[in-house]
């Protein structure tokens, strides 16, 4: 959420409701919708940590509304964030967890485990299958989101038929 508010004032000033405006409407509906309690914490901590100043707006007949700006030392960070390579490999993978303790608990069967997993993901891409088709066309963005879950899920897919495999052929 950090990188993301920051990004989103790197074009220029806004408050906490127009950014969960902007990250719903750039990501779309399969993207958790943010929580403007969330969001507005999180600006507090950025602004703490010198990346972010906000300034009391007044308006006329409402309260004050509180508008955020990127500092130097912000862009510095987000610069050095959009450097950053993702590495996260799955290693840590609860499911697999699961399946490999489960021999030595006694308490679950690994192939109901992997089929139980499966109807998961499964579901899962039905459910993005909808968003995507009820996605606006023109939010390129929210389809690529959608398509890039979707490939993860039938990679996890294709993971899970070779877990069964493998252990069936050691029964």
């Amino acid at each position: 959420m950090r990188q993301s508010l920051l990004a989103l004032l790197a074009r220029g000033p806004a408050h906490g409701y127009e950014l969960k405006q902007d990250l719903e409407q750039l990501l779309g509906s399969a993207y958790p919708q943010p929580n403007i309690g969330q969001i507005y914490v999180t600006l507090g901590r950025l602004e703490k940590s010198g990346l972010i100043e906000g300034e009391d707006v007044e308006q006329a007949g409402r309260p004050n509304k509180k508008v955020y700006h990127l500092t130097g030392t912000g862009r510095e960070a987000l610069r050095a964030w959009f450097e950053e390579t993702a590495d996260e490999p799955r290693v840590r993978d609860e499911f697999f967890m699961k399946l490999a303790l489960a021999p030595q608990t006694g308490l679950a069967d690994r192939i109901a485990l992997i089929n139980r997993q499966r109807r998961q993901y499964l579901n899962t891409m039905r459910q993005l299958s909808k968003l995507a088709a009820a996605e606006d066309r023109d939010n390129r963005v929210a389809h690529l989101l959608i398509e890039g879950a979707m490939l993860h899920l039938q990679a996890d897919l294709d993971w899970l038929e070779r877990c069964q495999e493998e252990l069936e052929e050691l029964e």
